[in-house]
């Protein structure tokens, strides 16, 4: 067996899930056993595979039934081809369904969540406009409040400013791996929530996803890196040839769909704490394949070249999270849907 991190760094880990407002992204820890009592940090996601300890409800809140577009915001340093995986993950969502497992399969799960008039989620979701922040406007330590202010400088700048679209609009701030961002690493690889209109204008649903190669990759890059506290674990072959964007992926999908599902904090969730909620992708966190649950991602293919994905997109492939299926009450991939 080998061993698990210190018990002060699991008791930091639930202190932080508990109390922090903004909806976190988790990645799993390899070093623990499927079906064993510390699955995650917080009670609720113990049993993440089964519906008997799930509850997760609609509190009557908005959800993206309009076309969804999505707004990017690059904060640092980004080479084009790590743009260009990220527009293609986010282009694929909405792509052919032909090529099974498929990122767009995926999204039909999503979809499967209504409002309270019955309709969907939109299958639709669309790249919207970019704003580059090369010049780290707001300097490479950034704290949750100075993120929103990013967002403000985007869209309130002078030239070519992000369109204001509340209604149907995502904000997806990404920051280079040379920036750290308040609570990366040793809490969270990314987060979602909405902007304050007094900070920023405008209540507008966003997501921030940190690129971890430099940082943590181990933490939030994994399969493609590994933690230094597991000797001898070895790491998977990233699909696209980028441990750090790669690892990106499967947050951004996790994000993007928990906004589309709960995108002011007062929709689809379990628990009853909206500053603390239980979404739709934290229900199957560490979930990519049949049979994951714990530290085991579950089944997943590997290509010719070596490399470890779970889904096709348009042009490449993926590893990304499976999703909460409220109609069946477990995770659910591409492989239900997609066919």
């Amino acid at each position: 067996m080998t061993p698990a991190p210190p018990l002060p760094v699991l008791l930091l880990a639930v202190f932080s899930l508990l109390s922090a407002a903004p909806v976190f992204a988790w990645r799993p820890w390899p070093h623990l056993t499927p079906n064993s009592s510390d699955l995650l940090f917080d009670g609720s996601k113990k049993y993440e595979g089964s519906s008997e300890f799930v509850h997760l409800r609609y509190h009557m809140g908005p959800v993206l039934t309009a076309n969804i577009t999505v707004h990017t915001i690059w904060y640092g340093n980004w080479k084009k081809s790590q743009k260009k995986i990220i527009r293609e993950f986010i282009t694929s969502i909405t792509g052919p369904p032909s090529r099974h497992p498929s990122v767009s399969g995926w999204w039909k799960t999503v979809q499967l969540y209504t409002d309270q008039t019955g309709a969907n989620i939109s299958r639709t979701v669309l790249l919207g406009e970019e704003k580059n922040d090369r010049f780290y406007s707001h300097g490479k330590s950034l704290t949750r409040l100075s993120i929103q202010s990013v967002i403000k400088s985007s869209v309130t700048a002078r030239t070519k400013p992000l369109p204001i679209n509340p209604k149907s609009g995502l904000y997806l701030l990404l920051t280079s791996d040379d920036v750290y961002v308040e609570d990366f690493c040793g809490q969270v690889c990314g987060f979602h929530y909405f902007t304050f209109p007094s900070i920023v204008g405008y209540t507008l649903p966003y997501a921030w996803v940190g690129n971890s190669a430099k940082l943590c990759p181990g933490v939030c890059a994994y399969p493609f890196a590994v933690p230094k506290f597991i000797p001898g674990l070895k790491a998977k072959k990233a699909p696209n040839g980028d441990v750090g964007v790669d690892g990106m992926i499967s947050v951004i999908g996790h994000e993007i769909a928990e906004l589309a599902s709960n995108p002011l904090v007062n929709a689809w969730y379990a628990g009853q704490d909206p500053t603390a909620p239980v979404e739709i992708a934290d229900l199957c966190e560490g979930i990519y394949g049949t049979g994951g649950g714990g530290s085991y991602t579950g089944q997943l293919m590997e290509g010719h070249d070596g490399a470890t994905y779970n889904m096709k997109g348009i042009r490449r492939r993926y590893l990304v999270q499976w999703i909460w299926n409220h109609v069946v009450s477990y995770c659910t991939g591409p492989n239900a849907l997609d066919m």
